[in-house]
């Protein structure tokens, strides 16, 4: 890597069947830990030139980096394996909606199992790509680019709703809002993941530290503002919140 003044210059070896969501692991370790890379926005701008340098053609080079991620997420290879496992497990009901999905690898798992899916994230331009991947990889779903914490669709228009490590980008307002929309929209249950980090990492854009205290507090919090929801904490691969009606 070499940077001069406001330039940043990347070489790597990476193939195209190497090329997945592991990259994030793979930047992390020998780009950020190191103080070589500073910021969300570097890190995003990295992992985003990796992968189009990687296979020729803008489209292209993305259909690769999602095949490979999904394949190694379904095998169970993936550090994020685990995670969907256990959401998947989780939803209850033929409705989804997912709430800041980002790449779409939860959405489109349940879409391959029959799953009727709402893919939601502020990134318009996240949305359009997923769009334009779901289609290809013949797993069909619904995309809308809109706030977590509003996102415009009637009371209860999903069986259930995720935000897998979502809220731990957010401010403190901010989160609970988000799910209190996520209650508002779900007919039967919401699905929270959050990973525990001993430091919110910079480099992801993470603002909140969570931990089973945490999450019993905010269980607490959601309870008494929502009468009639129960909540249920765990830990595993990180921690989970789940709320049902």
């Amino acid at each position: 890597m070499h940077r001069r003044e406001q330039w940043l210059a990347v070489e790597h070896d990476l193939t195209a069947g190497e090329l997945s969501d592991e990259l994030t692991g793979l930047l992390t370790e020998q780009l950020v830990d190191t103080g070589v890379l500073h910021g969300q926005s570097e890190f995003e701008l990295v992992f985003t030139g990796v992968v189009r340098s990687t296979v020729d053609g803008g489209l292209s080079s993305w259909l690769r980096f999602y095949r490979n991620s999904l394949a190694a997420l379904e095998r169970g290879d993936a550090a994020f394996a685990p995670i969907h496992a256990e959401a998947a497990a989780q939803v209850r009901g033929h409705r989804l909606i997912d709430l800041g999905s980002c790449f779409g690898f939860f959405p489109l798992r349940m879409a391959a199992l029959g799953h009727d899916v709402l893919a939601t994230d502020l990134s318009h331009s996240a949305m359009r790509l997923l769009d334009r991947v779901s289609a290809r990889l013949r797993r069909p779903l619904t995309t809308l680019a809109s706030d977590a914490a509003d996102v415009g669709l009637p009371d209860g228009s999903a069986d259930t709703v995720t935000a897998l490590h979502l809220i731990e980008h957010l401010p403190t307002g901010v989160l609970n809002a988000v799910l209190d929309e996520a209650l508002r929209l779900a007919r039967r249950r919401v699905i929270v993941a959050v990973p525990f980090e001993e430091e919110p990492r910079d480099c992801y854009g993470h603002l909140q530290r969570f931990d089973l205290p945490r999450l019993h507090r905010l269980a607490d919090g959601l309870t008494a503002r929502h009468p009639g929801i129960t909540a249920h904490t765990y830990a595993f691969h990180g921690g989970w919140l789940v709320l049902d009606r």
